[in-house]
């Protein structure tokens, strides 16, 4: 599975897409911060999943329809931060998707991500982490899921690393660092959490217009 994870930053590097699915032939493309009325059916060869509605800015997924068939799509809620209640940015911060690999007759869940703003505390993002996977792995009891987008946590992974330990997963992050706008915030911020996923590598690709980097995983469902 080759996927590529992206916040657009407010739908503006959407122009970036066609080219960035062309150029890396990904199965998935997962999305944040993206204007969902403005959302084509296709980019690059892969269909729409779904978009979030909560919002105009929200989440998406794209896939290749010939490669995964999907079962089952769930949008899901989080705790949400102060930031969150005061200036309503998003209702729906998760969107998984059942999938089928057509070829190989086995189940995944893969979700598209997106954590409360940097001005919530670092033990908020964990709760929605912990409740965003296991709302997840609810779509298909024991199968492998993979977790990818924005998680708004430059700094402290150690702790989010045992965090998602202790639940059966795991933490990856990309080969550099994937938000650069501000010195004082640049860290690792798009990742993935996994379980039952054998993640190869994930490679951070070049600048666009967004203030994130995208991100391309490649991994395989053990």
């Amino acid at each position: 599975m080759r996927l590529i994870s992206y916040n657009l930053r407010k739908h503006r590097a959407a122009g970036e897409l066609n080219a960035l699915v062309t150029t890396h032939d990904p199965d998935i493309l997962c999305l944040q911060e993206c204007d969902t009325t403005l959302l084509p059916d296709a980019i690059g060869g892969l269909g729409l999943v779904r978009a979030t509605t909560g919002n105009r800015l929200g989440l998406a997924m794209y896939l290749r329809s010939n490669q995964y068939r999907v079962e089952r799509v769930r949008t899901i809620g989080l705790k949400k931060s102060l930031h969150d209640r005061v200036l309503k940015p998003a209702n729906e911060r998760v969107l998984g998707a059942r999938l089928l690999n057509i070829d190989t007759g086995r189940h995944v869940v893969v979700a598209s991500f997106h954590a409360a703003p940097l001005t919530a505390l670092n033990s908020l993002r964990r709760t929605q982490i912990r409740a965003g996977l296991n709302a997840l792995q609810e779509l298909a009891p024991g199968m492998p899921v993979l977790m990818v987008g924005d998680y708004n946590y430059p700094v402290f992974k150690e702790s989010l690393g045992q965090t998602v330990r202790e639940h059966g997963y795991r933490l990856t992050l990309s080969d550099d660092r994937t938000y650069t706008r501000y010195r004082v915030f640049r860290g690792h911020y798009d990742f993935a959490t996994s379980n039952g996923f054998d993640i190869s590598r994930i490679t951070t690709l070049p600048q666009g217009t967004s203030d994130h980097r995208p991100i391309l995983i490649t991994a395989e469902a053990g």
